[in-house]
């Protein structure tokens, strides 16, 4: 049998999505922001001089200085080590946390999209009682049960946050299973694995790709709202939420303790919200 070709522009792919990947402000402008956040928070140590937990206790919440760029904590540790440090550990996790409802949700939904019948019945409802509940507070609750820590963490996306990439990548399928050259495939006597593979999938997971910069954003923000609830990242490792939390009992007289941290999460989400906006602007369908 002959296999049947698909046009590689049918939902956005092909040369002229990586042409307009290259020409959207939107991307090359958060990709250079979050490489400079990346490359900082790995090269921290090297930076700074300093080890995240190293005290100097002769500068107990010393303001900004040559010594400490951005001052010293209650503890008398460096600011600057900590917060490149914490921004190591929560773009860690954000990244690892989010890999499993990518690949899971994404399978499924298209699994679901493409055969329908009990499955899509099954998948959608369990979508529909996850998604019922308020995100944050389904989080936060899986956490206190499961254990606070990165394991909690791990284990609560990965309860919670595949219904997203489901719901999306089943919506997808559900269009580019009626289309002609899926149709033709089948005509063509190819098995379903191979026609999902080759042909279902490809123009449905960019869909998934786009979602997974705003999914990361909503993590890193978990993680921060955990960190500072207690349940997050837990000490002695710097993480954004802790230093936020600790920061507030010297808010009227050091406020950067905590504000800095906060501008550090606000900058970080702005750099994957624009590299999402260009991923959607290159992909979307012509």
């Amino acid at each position: 049998m002959t296999a049947v070709s698909v046009p590689a522009q049918a939902f956005g792919r092909g040369p002229s999505a990586w042409r307009r990947l290259g020409q959207s402000p939107a991307l090359v402008a958060g990709l250079i922001l979050l490489a400079a956040i990346v490359g900082a928070v790995l090269i921290g140590p090297l930076l700074t001089g300093y080890s995240p937990n190293q005290q100097d206790t002769a500068n107990i919440l010393a303001g900004p200085s040559g010594a400490h760029w951005l001052g010293t904590d209650q503890l008398g540790r460096d600011e600057l080590t900590r917060l490149l440090d914490a921004g190591r550990t929560d773009l860690r996790v954000g990244v690892l946390a989010v890999l499993f409802p990518f690949f899971f949700g994404t399978a499924i939904g298209t699994l679901a999209g493409y055969y329908g019948g009990l499955l899509d019945t099954v998948v959608m409802r369990i979508v529909d009682i996850l998604v019922a509940f308020p995100f944050y507070v389904l989080i936060i609750s899986l956490v206190f049960v499961v254990g606070p820590g990165t394991r909690g963490i791990y284990i609560a996306f990965a309860i919670v946050d595949w219904v997203v990439y489901a719901r999306t990548v089943r919506s997808t399928t559900l269009v580019v299973r009626e289309s002609d050259y899926v149709a033709a495939a089948k005509l063509g006597g190819l098995s379903d694995a191979r026609i999902l593979l080759r042909h279902v999938l490809p123009n449905t997971v960019s869909q998934a790709i786009v979602y997974i910069m705003s999914d990361v954003v909503l993590v890193i923000v978990a993680i921060v709202t955990l960190g500072y609830l207690g349940l997050g990242v837990q000490p002695p490792t710097p993480d954004w939420g802790t230093m936020i939390s600790e920061g507030q009992e010297f808010l009227t007289t050091h406020w950067t303790l905590s504000t800095i941290p906060g501008l550090a999460v606000a900058i970080t989400g702005l750099s994957l919200s624009l590299i999402g906006d260009g991923l959607a602007d290159a992909l979307r369908p012509r």
